[in-house]
């Protein structure tokens, strides 16, 4: 097992150092019990010494249930000691994620980080579980077995000697051949997942487009792969009971030959035969447990090396030691800004970005598709870090703030909506836990939400289902904008977020924001122009380069793409009406 990995043991090693322990006892018990058996047949049965047989066998007893209690209180130990390992384990990891900036996310897939949390998880802690119990009990039941056979019968102990390296090379051998095979499937489970999590979230856009046909071929196939991956790794594991079987029954005939001829010459006794048999028997069981195991660990270590990429994965983004909680204004500054999303020596997403922006003013940012108008607002909340330059939120380099203190003072509404299971009080109050009902409906009515939550029978206790699917697009985005303002925020920033709202909606949630947070810097990202035109300043982006700083008049009158859009949209629309 990975040792960084053991560190998320913390509170259960008790339970995993007394599992072993209890297995030893256990083991101890059940090797005891063929002895007695052959005293029984021995001593007992052949001198008719019914006293003896059942003096023996009530002792017999009272070893099988001490060895029952022993077995099932590590089963116990071992239960808890996995499950609470895999627990912390899993809870290490998620608080890892939560520490990933986008750059870190980006180098996973969403569908890989549910695999490692699940499927990878599940391995590691099957493993976990049978190195403690299964790992520890077969190594010692293989000595013990051995060393009573050794005192019964040196000749058929020689035998053992001999078939248990072969039988566990062997087994070993058959492990190593699957575990390539193991490997690759998870990989193949990421792809699998990825499927299906795209197709439950797009499942309206399958069905509208009818791709449901083409959806199934795309995961049969997948499915595929994964069932002939596995069907290739089990097909080699498979040779192990054959193997295993083969060997027991070859080695129990050899015993029983050796034995029966002892017992002609008076040197054996049929108890101790039998008891020989039984040790044998536990000898190769053992072998088959250490084979299960070692594919099991073995499956398990491609595992471990999937949890340990995240976990040793460095968050970009980390807190100075001396780093500011308090955001003086909504004041913003680009100095210089260069980014690229590859880093270092990439190709710039963002260029000789320089730009200033005042406390309480409404900002436009308008631009064709790609022209980097959304990477360039996730550098303020530092959702991303500049490549070259620097970004200021209220006079500070917004890497020199406390993470969580930035955040909580520049609101943003992404492009893409995600609301949450639970009432809409509960979506709301993300922007703030501590709400009073008062605050939450406020703040509704300023992102002109509170009349359709009012047209809900049940309101604003209105469970919002996975995903928000049951409010449509605009309504999801009121929703957004509403969590946003709660935060009482210095920056509010709209990614194109208004898309979905009509014209008149648009124009009250923009009145509002003027009205009721004059002092809050408020930046949208728009693809219409009567979203930005009425806005202090506007900025008009293309290939990543500021094209233009203006108001809406004068960008008219200055700059060409601009105006291009202004004429299409404005003008375009006009004389449509007016055919």
């Amino acid at each position: 097992m990975n040792r960084k990995l053991l560190r998320s043991l913390r509170e259960y090693k008790k339970e995993s150092i007394l599992t072993p322990i209890l297995v030893i006892f256990e083991v101890f018990m059940e090797v005891l019990i063929p002895l007695l058996m052959a005293n029984i047949i021995d001593v007992g049965i052949a001198n008719s010494d019914m006293n003896y047989i059942l003096k023996t066998g009530l002792f017999l007893i009272l070893l099988a249930v001490v060895a029952l209690f022993f077995g099932a209180m590590a089963g116990k130990m071992g239960a808890i000691a996995s499950s609470g390992y895999v627990k912390n384990l899993r809870q290490d990891i998620f608080y890892k994620i939560q520490d990933f900036s986008f750059k870190n996310i980006d180098r996973f897939s969403t569908s890989s980080l549910v695999t490692r949390l699940t499927t990878d998880l599940t391995n590691i802690q099957m493993a976990y579980m049978m190195t403690i119990r299964l790992l520890v009990r077969a190594p010692i039941m293989i000595v013990l077995s051995l060393i009573m056979t050794l005192t019964i019968s040196p000749k058929i102990a020689l035998i053992l000697l001999i078939t248990i390296p072969f039988l566990g090379g062997l087994l070993i051998f058959i492990a190593k051949k699957a575990h390539p095979h193991f490997i690759k499937v998870f990989d193949e489970y990421d792809i699998l997942n990825n499927t299906v999590q795209e197709n439950v979230n797009a499942a309206r856009v399958v069905k509208a487009y009818v791709r449901g046909d083409y959806e199934k071929e795309k995961f049969h196939k997948i499915s595929s792969v994964v069932y002939d991956l596995f069907t290739k790794a089990e097909k080699i594991v498979s040779w192990n009971n054959p193997v295993m079987m083969f060997t027991i029954y070859t080695v129990v005939l050899c015993m029983v030959l050796i034995g029966g001829k002892d017992i002609i010459i008076g040197t054996m006794e049929t108890g101790q035969l039998t008891s020989v048999i039984v040790y044998a028997l536990q000898i190769m069981t053992s072998l088959m447990m250490v084979s299960f195991v070692f594919v099991l660990i073995m499956i398990a270590q491609a595992s471990t090396d999937r949890i340990t990429e995240v976990l040793d994965e460095v968050p970009e983004m980390t807190d100075k030691a001396d780093a500011k909680t308090e955001v003086a204004n909504g004041d913003i500054e680009f100095k210089n800004v260069e980014f690229s999303y590859a880093g270092e020596g990439g190709a710039l997403s963002l260029k000789n970005i320089n730009l200033k922006i005042k406390s309480g003013q409404m900002v436009g940012i308008i631009g064709g598709t790609g022209s980097a108008k959304s990477t360039l607002v996730q550098l303020i909340p530092r959702l991303y870090d500049v490549t070259d330059g620097s970004v200021m939120v209220g006079d500070v380099d917004v890497r020199d703030y406390k993470l969580e203190s930035l955040r909580d003072q520049v609101s943003m509404v992404l492009q893409k909506n995600v609301l949450f299971t639970g009432t809409i009080y509960d979506n709301v109050r993300w922007g703030d836990e501590n709400a009073s009902k008062e605050e939450v409906e406020r703040v509704c009515k300023l992102a002109q939400a509170d009349s359709f939550i009012r047209e809900f029978p049940a309101q604003y206790n209105t469970m919002i289902v996975e995903g928000g699917n049951n409010v449509s697009g605009g309504q999801k985005q009121r929703l957004c904008i509403a969590r946003a303002l709660l935060k009482k925020p210095k920056v509010l920033i709209l990614d194109d977020s208004t898309s979905a709202v009509d014209t008149r909606t648009d124009a009250m949630i923009r009145k509002a924001f003027r009205e009721e947070i004059p002092d809050t810097t408020k930046i949208i990202i728009a693809q219409r122009i009567s979203s930005v035109e009425d806005a202090d300043m506007i900025i008009v982006m293309e290939n990543g380069e500021i094209n233009g700083i203006g108001t809406s008049e004068e960008l008219l009158k200055t700059n060409a793409i601009y105006r291009e859009i202004y004429e299409s949209q404005v003008k375009g629309g006009s004389e449509h009406e007016q055919q």
